[in-house]
Formats: structure tokens, C-alpha cells, sequence
């Protein structure tokens, strides 16, 4: 038996294709894991984490030039924290994709947030695609 999960949006916001976007997608995530009593701890720790690297990650490869993302927050059914990245680019991203060297800086995004999120995927979006992550919290 397939059943729908049940989610309801908490916050939503639209980021330009900057660099500052990343910072500022981390600030306001931070400030509603606060207001929704999910500011502290691990957890959140590891939520921001993964928010910088889904965004890094559209910015990079996902948000053509004069375009932009939108960052959603969505609460589960059951309680779990959803973060999801809508970008207007193609292809579709996954764990491991690029292999990072040791001395590499870039490659090694989604694999922390394959490591640290409860779930995680891609979903469809025309155009383009939502990568989204789950933490139970």
C-alpha cells in the first residue's frame, strides 16, 4: 500500500543566483528552526550543513545566469523537518557523482547530505528539479 506523506509548508523564500544567497539561506533556516522549537542541537547542526550544500549545489549547477532558487521548509506528518531546493536546471544530481580527490574542496556535497539526512531525493519540476532532504527531529 503507497501512502501520500502529508506535508505542510513552514517557510518559504526565493534566493538570487549569488554567492551571498548561501549564507542567507542558512541565516533564515536557522531563525525558523528557532521559532518552530528546532534551533538547537545536533540536528540542526546538521540540517544547516546540508541547507549550505543543497544551495551551494543549485547555485553551482542548478540556477542558470539571471535566474534563482526557492528554499521551502515543510513539515512531515510525523513530526520530520523537509528542506527543499527548487532550481530551474537540468539534470539530475546524486551522491557521488563527481569523485573527489583528497585534496578536493568540491565533490563531497550530497554524499554529507546522503550521510547526515534521514532521506534525501529528487523530484521533478518543470523546469528543472526539487532535491530535497528529511530530518527527524
Amino acid at each position: 500500500m503507497n501512502q501520500e506523506i502529508q506535508l505542510t509548508c513552514v517557510r518559504e523564500r526565493f534566493y538570487r543566483r549569488e554567492r551571498r544567497s548561501v549564507p542567507l539561506a542558512r541565516e533564515f533556516v536557522r531563525q525558523a528552526l528557532a521559532e518552530l522549537g528546532m534551533g538547537a542541537g545536533e540536528r540542526a547542526e546538521e540540517v544547516l550543513l546540508c541547507v549550505s550544500e543543497l544551495v551551494t549545489n543549485a547555485l553551482v549547477h542548478g540556477v542558470p545566469p539571471g535566474r534563482g532558487f526557492r528554499l521551502q521548509l515543510w513539515v512531515t506528518g510525523d513530526g520530520a523537518l523537509r528542506v527543499e531546493v527548487h532550481d530551474s536546471g537540468e539534470g539530475r544530481p546524486r551522491a557521488g557523482a563527481v569523485p573527489a580527490g583528497a585534496e578536493e574542496e568540491a565533490g563531497r556535497g550530497l554524499m554529507l547530505v546522503e550521510a547526515l539526512a534521514d532521506k534525501w531525493g529528487v523530484g521533478e519540476r518543470a523546469p528543472g528539479k526539487i532535491v530535497w532532504c528529511e530530518f527527524e527531529v
